[in-house]
């Protein structure tokens, strides 16, 4: 009978220890794992920073659209044409004056 009651404290501080370790493994997956709180505030910084280029790259297409209107036949932009045509020939008109 002495033997059963001094087995029963070991089996119960077992169960205990085992529990204990399972509740510190799943608080630290919680907490650090691949789903983890750390993960997802890595995951919205990183979705912060795509939106801001996801912006600047859509004004940017929204500049070379509005471009390539007014270089195309429907609507031609004689300003821009002359100054794309001087760019790219490196010509100047003779009233022009260059300043370096």
């Amino acid at each position: 009978m002495n033997s059963a009651r001094l087995s029963i404290p070991w089996v119960m501080l077992a169960v205990f220890a085992v529990m204990l370790m399972l509740g510190l493994y799943f608080t630290f997956a919680a907490v650090q794992g691949d789903y983890g709180l750390f993960r997802r505030a890595e995951i919205l910084s990183d979705a912060q920073k795509l939106e801001a280029e996801l912006t600047m790259l859509q004004s940017e297409v929204d500049r070379m659209r509005n471009l390539t209107l007014r270089m195309s036949d429907d609507y031609l932009d004689l300003d821009l044409l002359d100054e794309q045509a001087r760019d790219v020939l490196g010509q100047i008109r003779s009233d022009e004056v260059i300043i370096q």
